[in-house]
C-alpha cells in the first residue's frame, strides 16, 4: 500500500479528523495537520508528505475496516481466538497482507480497541466516503459478519452494532438477512451470495448474478483506485458470485 510508507514517514498534511483520524493517529504515533499548514510543510524540504484522494480513501478503509472490527469483537466482553482467528484471515488470506501491513492493521486494532468513540462514530465516517460505493459496503457487512459468526454464534450484543451498522450504511434488512445466512446456516447459502432466496424465479436470478457479476467485476473494482489487497478481496467476491450462480444453476437444471 503506496500511503503506508508515507504514514510511517511522520505528518501528513491533510485533515482527515474524526475518530477514524484519531486512531490512525494514535496507531501511527503522530497526528495529522489540518489543509492550514499544509502550504507552509510544504515550503520545508522533506517535511511535507501528502497523499493522494485515492490513497486518503485507502487510509480510511484500512483504519476504519480494524476499528468497526476491533468493537464489534469487544462488544459482547471478550475477545474470542476465533474471533482473532477470522480477523488474521482476512488481514491474510483476504487482504494478503504482509508483515509490516499485518503489524499496521494489529495496532489500529488495538487502538480501536481502546478508544472512547462507539462503533456507530467508525461507521459514520466511513460510509461518508464510501456511501455511493454499495460493492464496498457490501463487502464490509460480509467482514463484520463473517467474524462476529467466528464463534459459532452471534451473541446479542454483536447483532445489535451489525444492524445499526445496516441503517448506518442504509443496507436492506432483506440483504442483511441474505449474508447473515452464509454464516449461521448453510441452507440458502448460495441464494444469500446472489441476494436472493429459494423462490426467486430462474430469470430473478440470472438478473441478479447478471447485475452482481457488473458490480464486482475486476476491472470495475480496480478502476475505483483501491489498494491492491483490496481488489484481490473484492475478486474472491466475484469468484464466489461465479460459484453460487454455477451451484444454483446446477441445483434447478437451468
Amino acid at each position: 500500500m503506496s500511503w503506508l510508507g508515507k504514514m510511517i514517514g511522520g505528518t501528513i498534511g491533510f485533515a482527515l479528523g474524526g475518530p477514524i483520524g484519531a486512531v490512525a493517529g494514535a496507531a501511527f504515533g503522530h497526528t495529522f495537520v489540518d489543509k492550514k499548514e499544509q502550504k507552509y510543510l510544504s515550503s520545508q524540504p522533506g517535511k511535507q508528505n501528502s497523499l493522494s484522494s485515492n490513497e486518503e480513501a485507502q487510509l480510511v478503509f484500512f483504519t476504519a475496516a480494524f476499528s468497526m472490527l476491533a468493537k464489534i469483537t469487544k462488544a459482547d466482553g471478550q475477545v474470542t481466538q476465533n474471533e482473532i482467528s477470522a480477523i488474521e484471515t482476512f488481514m491474510k488470506r483476504d487482504l494478503q497482507l504482509d508483515l509490516n501491513s499485518q503489524q499496521t492493521a494489529i495496532n489500529i486494532f488495538r487502538q480501536a480497541i481502546e478508544s472512547p468513540e462507539p462503533f456507530d462514530a467508525f461507521a459514520i465516517q466511513f460510509y461518508s466516503v464510501f456511501r455511493a460505493q454499495p460493492n464496498i459496503i457490501e463487502l464490509m457487512m460480509d467482514v463484520l459478519l463473517r467474524v462476529s459468526a467466528a464463534d459459532g454464534n452471534i451473541s446479542n450484543q454483536e447483532e445489535a452494532i451489525l444492524l445499526s451498522a445496516t441503517r448506518i450504511f442504509n443496507y436492506s434488512n432483506a440483504d442483511y438477512a441474505r449474508l447473515k445466512s452464509k454464516y449461521v446456516k448453510e441452507a440458502n447459502k448460495y441464494y444469500a451470495v446472489l441476494k436472493c432466496d429459494e423462490t426467486s424465479s430462474n430469470e430473478e436470478i440470472k438478473k441478479q448474478y447478471r447485475k452482481l457479476v457488473t458490480e464486482y467485476h475486476p476491472d470495475k473494482i480496480e478502476a475505483k483506485g483501491l489498494p491492491e489487497e483490496f481488489i484481490k478481496f473484492a475478486n474472491d467476491k466475484f469468484k464466489e458470485i461465479q460459484e453460487a450462480y454455477d451451484n444454483i444453476k446446477k441445483e434447478r437444471g437451468i
